[in-house]
């Protein structure tokens, strides 16, 4: 082999430990393909896109979501209408005055203007549904329904709704099921061997997606939506071998890292655009290239590509060619910027990410040489767990289904986690009416208690906490106790806990002892989560519910272990064991709050447990000590801190 060859695969090696190997794609992939599934039976269909749909999580990379929203359903014409009859909702395609990839969508002809609501009626001009007002009307929707996870507000960017911090990117959606015929052409043109047929066939019976954004500067820009092939280009990126995988990222890297530091240059080239010219490589090339041992040569051949489009301007729409990309992308000045960018790094070659933030240490190929793909698993897994707390809704028939009908023992495993988390949050998003049925009541406990013991499974601490918190609401003080102190016999320090970040030298030692066991079982005996408590839940203490504003109680496992410690203990009446307990917690939040270096959300729901401590057994002075200093870290008002002062009265 040459040193060419030996270098490609050193490289190929190294990148699969910065950007992720195949098996840490395919739990990134099937992270968010499972929560696009599971989106409970609503209106709106959730699709994950940009970079942590397509299995990789690059510096920077925010959360891209598309919303199919079904209350409306476009057709290509008005021959392709199927009757309907009594539905509002029947939109159509009118392309004769827009620019390539670009519609306006009307009311079908032989509708009349009756609108089940103002609102929507609101949303047209005439019979031409606006692109413009329909983004205006989205936005207070993405806003309910990013509560939990996006603490700020949002505004519109493009055809998305995004948070201000930039992390998330909402786009809500219009879907043709038909394949559009500007795309026809696409389906027989002459191409390598890639995509296959197979494939071309389950993309085409996709059909195509409507964001609300027109042609930049045409006349009726407010009136235009843009044809999008979001589903199609995802099919078309799972379809790529890890080289080709690797390739794209290194492309994005240096877009991102390295050409947009250039302020002037900032906007002028996108990941959209480097998407559309792998597709473009991959369909006119020989696929045996694209392999380790040539990852250096078919990065430099994109690379090169890039220049060449950027240099003559022209950058075609894959799907439909008509649109070019770069037509007046440029001026003159950008453009020789630009491209003098971009051949100064193309002599650099490989190296020039030497000058990024992701792949700094390239030059030197800093990799550990005994990495384990278990490692990164579980370290992927758990920090995909860590920002995903929306999981915990999906349907349990839904996961059940995945389960059974996966065909790896990873995906068996990774599901089966999640399952087990579902299932421990199962009772607090079931909540039945008020019965008075004392046999009702039997059997709820009995349900609940099922699912909770299946709960159990999902991590190493949380499930226990969960369950004991519910034998504390439901009074059993001691058999609540003997969880509680089972569970903090758990948390010791060669645990991967919620809040860290990457695995440490104990925990990759503990993990080559586990490496010949199932994956679940690692998860379950390494992986401690917080406990989490929806709002009004039945399972968690009645003494956090009180006129509590947060929607979602996260919790740290040990402080909330010590804090229902406390509560049982308390109930018990034994004193002593109470007041060790109220000790034990006030010790573990100081720490806490002494080493870390900023005060998180977490941090203020510590203080308020203490503070309702301090409450229950009469020293307010010291309630109030605590629910300021959480007010002060909560500056947001996102907890019940700032109520709970004012709540709490000095005698």
């Amino acid at each position: 082999m040459s040193g060419e060859h030996n270098l490609s695969v050193d490289i190929y090696k190294y990148l699969c430990q910065k950007i992720g190997c195949e098996d840490e794609v395919k739990v990134r992939r099937l992270t968010y393909l499972i929560d696009d599934l599971g989106i409970p039976s609503t209106k709106l269909k959730q699709i994950t896109s940009g970079s942590k749909g397509e299995g990789l999580n690059l510096n920077g990379s925010d959360l891209d979501l598309m919303y199919i929203d079904s209350v409306f359903k476009v057709y290509e014409s008005d021959n392709d209408i199927v009757p309907q009859s009594g539905l509002w909702n029947l939109l159509v395609m009118d392309t004769e005055d827009t620019h390539p990839c670009f519609t306006q969508l009307l009311l079908v002809n032989d509708h009349d203007l009756t609108f089940p609501t103002q609102v929507i009626k609101n949303l047209f001009q005439e019979r031409t549904f606006s692109s413009e007002l329909y983004r205006l009307f989205c936005i207070k929707g993405v806003s309910n329904i990013f509560t939990f996870t996006c603490t700020d507000i949002m505004k519109i960017h493009g055809p998305c709704i995004s948070s201000t911090t930039d992390t998330i990117d909402v786009a809500r959606c219009l879907k043709c099921d038909n394949w559009i015929s500007q795309a026809q052409p696409w389906i027989k043109r002459p191409r390598t061997t890639w995509p296959s047929p197979d494939l071309i066939s389950k993309i085409t019976s996709c059909g195509v997606l409507f964001v609300p954004i027109g042609y930049k500067g045409s006349s009726n820009e407010n009136l235009q939506w843009r044809i999008s092939f979001s589903v199609a280009e995802k099919f078309l990126i799972f379809a790529f071998n890890h080289t080709q995988l690797l390739c794209y990222a290194l492309l994005k890297i240096m877009i991102k890292e390295i050409v947009q530091k250039q302020e002037d240059l900032r906007n002028l080239l996108c990941s959209y655009f480097v998407k559309t010219l792998m597709f473009w490589m991959l369909e006119e090339s020989d696929p045996s290239i694209w392999r380790p041992d040539k990852i250096i040569t078919c990065f430099m051949a994109c690379l090169k590509r890039l220049i060449y489009c950027v240099e003559y301007s022209t950058l075609l729409h894959y799907f439909i060619p008509d649109n070019n990309l770069f037509y007046l992308r440029f001026d003159f000045d950008e453009k020789d910027k630009m491209i003098s960018i971009l051949k100064n790094l193309f002599e650099k070659g490989i190296y020039c990410f030497a000058k990024s933030e992701t792949l700094f240490d390239i030059i030197t190929l800093r990799f550990k040489v005994t990495d384990s793909s278990l490692r990164r698993i579980v370290e992927t897994q758990h920090k995909l767990m860590r920002l995903k707390y929306w999981f915990a809704h999906r349907p349990l028939t839904l996961l059940y289904y995945i389960v059974h009908y996966s065909s790896t023992k990873m995906s068996k495993s990774f599901f089966f986690v999640m399952l087990s988390s579902a299932h421990q949050n199962e009772p607090q998003i079931l909540q039945d009416l008020p019965r008075s049925n004392n046999k009702h009541k039997y059997y709820k406990y009995k349900r609940d208690l099922s699912h909770l013991m299946i709960g159990t499974n999902s991590d190493a601490v949380a499930g226990w906490l969960v369950l004991a918190s519910f034998f504390y609401v439901h009074e059993h003080y001691l058999l609540s106790l003997d969880i509680i102190n089972h569970a903090l016999r758990k948390c010791t320090s060669e645990k991967l806990y919620h809040w860290q970040i990457g695995l440490n030298q104990t925990q990759e030692n503990l993990l080559y002892f586990f490496k010949r066991k199932e994956l679940r079982t690692i998860l379950k005996a390494i992986k401690v989560m917080c406990p989490k408590f929806h709002q009004n839940s039945p399972t968690s203490p009645q003494e956090l519910q009180l006129n509590f504003c947060e929607k979602l109680l996260n919790l740290n496992p040990m402080i909330f272990a010590y804090f229902l410690r406390f509560l049982c203990y308390y109930h018990l009446h034994e004193q002593r064991s109470c007041k060790q307990s109220l000790l034990q917690l006030r010790q573990t939040i100081m720490q806490s709050l002494t080493t870390n270096q900023s005060y998180t959300y977490h941090d203020a729901l510590s203080l308020i447990c203490l503070g309702i401590c301090y409450q229950i057994i009469g020293d307010t002075h010291s309630a109030r000590q605590c629910f300021l200093q959480a007010t002060e870290i909560d500056e947001h008002n996102f907890t019940s801190a700032a109520m709970r002062l004012s709540n709490c009265n000095v005698d």
